[in-house]
Formats: structure tokens, sequence, C-alpha cells
């Protein structure tokens, strides 16, 4: 008899709302623990809300969002999250940004093993030999690759990342994609990845499934289960026809509900006088 899959994220008809600007309505939600799902969706549909109450860094108007069984109540270090906006404390180097995650993770580390360390995870996101940089020296890509790793070193058990390849350059999205595909899959017990992205072609060459939200108010419109084997070659899967194919159903997906938006939206203020 086979075990039921260990508990990640359930996210129980959650509506959230500031003030009267309602930005989710009853999302209904399950990430199984060790997954690797894609928030997919348009600027405007809650994408990076939904990440915050994952986080715990806000709480649902209504409904309920738990982790491993437990309801969130408030940030944690088991839910690392990385933020589009860099989040790195501007008056510590790189290296002790990253030791206070470390420091976290393991009380017992000397300073001099939490610099070392801090240099094998800046060195891993492509920035060796900066540690005793300033964030204000670095570009914002390099900031953000520098955030990546202070939340690597955390070592959480789920990682929430809300669009952190956006400020990069095609090389270096490329390179941190594989970068954080190949720690999720040689982590043991695999972490569970929650990655927010506009961008179809990122979401399906990262995932396990794509979850696509719709305009504001975010719902859910659909989801796919992604297919394809790991690890996967990105020229030949860009090319394949399945590729292709999913790239279509989630635009059809998203034109739909686009149209329905528009339609709800006509019927609700009615026709002008003289239209």
């Amino acid at each position: 008899m086979s075990s039921a899959p260990a508990p990640g994220f359930t996210v129980e008809d959650v509506s959230f709302a500031y003030g009267p600007n309602e930005v989710l309505r009853h999302i209904d939600l399950t990430i199984r623990a060790g997954e690797f799902l894609c928030l997919l969706g348009p600027s405007g549909s809650g994408k990076t809300t939904l990440q915050r109450l994952l986080a715990g860094l806000e709480r649902p108007g209504s409904g309920r969002v738990t982790w491993k069984g437990e309801p969130v109540a408030g940030p944690s270090s088991e839910r690392g999250m990385v933020f589009q906006d860099y989040s790195l404390y501007p008056w510590m180097t790189l290296a002790d940004n990253i030791g206070l995650a470390l420091e976290k993770s393991d009380p017992s580390l000397t300073r001099p093993l939490r610099r070392e360390r801090a240099g094998e995870y800046l060195a891993a996101v492509g920035l060796p030999g900066t540690g005793k940089k300033y964030p204000f020296e670095l570009s914002g890509g390099m900031q953000q690759r520098a955030a990546i790793a202070r939340t690597l070193a955390l070592n959480s058990s789920a990682l929430l990342l809300d669009e952190p390849f956006g400020a990069l350059d095609p090389l270096n999205r490329a390179r941190l994609q594989d970068l954080l595909t190949g720690i999720w899959s040689e982590s043991s017990p695999r972490r569970t990845v929650v990655f927010v992205t506009h961008d179809v072609e990122e979401a399906l060459y990262l995932g396990d499934r794509v979850v696509m939200l719709g305009c504001s108010p975010g719902r859910v419109i659909g989801e796919v289960a992604v297919p394809f084997p790991r690890p996967r070659a990105r020229r030949a899967l860009f090319a394949s026809a399945e590729f292709r194919r999913l790239s279509d159903l989630i635009s059809d997906h998203y034109h739909s509900d686009v149209l329905e938006h528009l339609s709800d939206a006509w019927t609700m203020a009615g026709p002008k006088e003289g239209i």
C-alpha cells in the first residue's frame, strides 16, 4: 500500500484585498512537498501577493494557508523568499549578508567558516571574489544573484522566488535557471519551489507544473502538468512540437480569460447612450 504524498503548501478558498482593491479571489491550490511549481500570470494577477501569503508576510482575508499541515502564521526560515527588489542590507557586505542566513541555518558555524561558505555561495551564482563588496557597488542583476545566494544559504525546505531572474541578461538568466534546477534536483529531500514568472517559456522549462492566474482579481484559470524529463536540454526542448503546443495552450487560456474579463466589464458598465 503506497503512502500519501508528504504535505507541502495548501491554499484553501483564499481571498485577499488591499482595502477596497480585491487582489485574489477564492484561490484553491495544493503544492506537493518537493514539487517545482511555476506560478504564471500577467501583471496585476496577484502572483506576488499569493507568494507573500505562502511566505507568511501577509494573512488571508478569508480562507487559510498551510505548510506541512500547519497554518502559516508568519515568516519562517523554513520558507526562504527571493524578492524582486533584492532586499539586501545595504550597510553590510555581501559576505555578511549571506553570513546572516548561514548563522540562522546553522548557529554553530564560526565567523571564519561563515565567510568561507558565503564565498562558495557567491561563486555558485557567478559572483566569485565579491564577498567584500557592498550591494551599491553591484549592478541590479548582480544584486539579485547575491540575494539568491543568501536565500540558498538559509537551507530552507521551501524556496519562494518572485520573478528572481527578471533583471538578468539572457546568458546569466539561463545560467541561474540551470543552477536553480540543479540545486533542486540534487537536494535530498527535494526542496519545495514556488517560482513566480510571467514568462511562459521559463515556466515550462523550469516547472513540474504550471498554475495560471487570470486577470485581476487573481483566480486560478488553469494548470498544466509539464511532461518533459529532467535534465532538460534547452535548445531541443524549445524546438519541440510538444513545447510549442503547451505554450499555445497557455496562451489560449489567457486570451480566453482576457476576453471574458472585458465582456464582464462591458456588461457591468452597460452600453453608453447613443452607442
